[in-house]
């Protein structure tokens, strides 16, 4: 039906497309998804009628990168060092908590602190990729918080169990799973012992953890990569060659783009493309083309992956 705020076409996958007329460049372009995938999983998680919003994207983005290992191991060194190198190539995303901030810490900066209620719903509508709950309180990494960091241009790293990763490929998350291992438990008990900060009994706890943790992260199948840090300096390198980091050239942050739409158009659909034809007098010659035939993801993050062309029909 005709609309002065919206232009919507119907595209295949189960989507609508909706163009927002006058709207900024990075939020102008969505996705109503009427049965996609995640409509249709959430469908029957909840047994009720569900339709989810998603975000069109120009361009692809690098996978997030998610990282496990046991405590000790020195995948929080190797995190930091790669922060420290690459700072406009990589970020974190900020977590949820049900508990309550503690002093200097600030919502959206440390943790997004919210209330268990909140938190329990977001779990149930499928926007979180993992959680755990710890002495009572939930903790987890949203669909969401993750898409920010991308939208930024950096790539997203995630710092989790091995637990919290099996949830996160189970999710709908495209991304690369890296595990971490000593070289030897005694390496790592040595390590362990080092920081001087544990008593023998959180010592002893830390050790059998580590080792199951190693057992399940080496027989899961779900980490593409393994690493060992028997050398520091050589482990992050053998991280940067994972990641496709080159030494000898230049690395910069991914170039995020919005999509600028004009306030009067007509919209049409061939095939895979969206062609957007301007309809002010002064500009009425100039088209819009959306490439749609490489769109990736999805609710409940971005639809990513649009193609986008300028073309003067005159």
């Amino acid at each position: 039906m005709p609309c002065k705020a919206y232009s919507a076409i119907v595209l295949k996958q189960g989507r609508i497309l909706v163009i927002k007329k006058d709207s900024a460049s990075d939020d102008s372009i969505w996705f109503l998804e009427v049965d996609s995938p995640f409509v249709r999983e959430q469908r029957k998680l909840l047994g009720t009628e569900v339709v989810a919003w998603s975000k069109g994207v120009r361009g692809n983005a690098e996978k997030p990168i998610v990282i496990s290992g046991p405590s000790g191991v020195g995948k929080g060194t190797l995190i930091t060092m790669l922060m420290k190198e690459f700072p406009s190539m990589f970020g974190f995303s900020v977590s949820h908590t049900t508990r309550s901030p503690r002093c200097m810490e600030k919502n959206g900066v440390h943790y997004h602190f919210t209330e268990k209620n909140v938190m329990e719903k977001e779990i149930n509508d499928g926007k979180f990729l993992e959680f755990a709950s710890v002495h009572g309180n939930l903790y987890g990494t949203s669909i969401e918080s993750v898409e920010v960091v991308t939208d930024s241009g950096k790539r997203c790293i995630l710092d989790i169990d091995v637990q919290g990763a099996r949830s996160v490929k189970a999710s709908s998350l495209d991304a690369m799973f890296i595990f971490v291992c000593p070289p030897s438990m005694k390496e790592l008990e040595d390590r362990l012992r080092a920081r001087g900060t544990e008593t023998e009994e959180q010592i002893q706890k830390r050790l059998r953890n580590a080792e199951a943790e190693i057992r399940a992260g080496k027989s899961s199948g779900i980490f593409g990569h393994i690493l060992y840090n028997d050398n520091l300096e050589e482990c992050y390198k053998s991280l940067k060659d994972l990641l496709g980091i080159n030494d000898d050239a230049p690395v910069n942050g991914l170039e995020v783009e919005g999509i600028n739409l004009p306030k009067e158009h007509t919209a049409t659909k061939m095939e895979d493309k969206i062609l957007i034809q301007e309809t002010g007098e002064a500009t009425k010659n100039n088209m819009i083309v959306l490439d749609l035939s490489s769109i990736n993801g999805g609710a409940p993050g971005r639809t990513r992956g649009i193609g986008l062309d300028t073309v003067n029909s005159s």
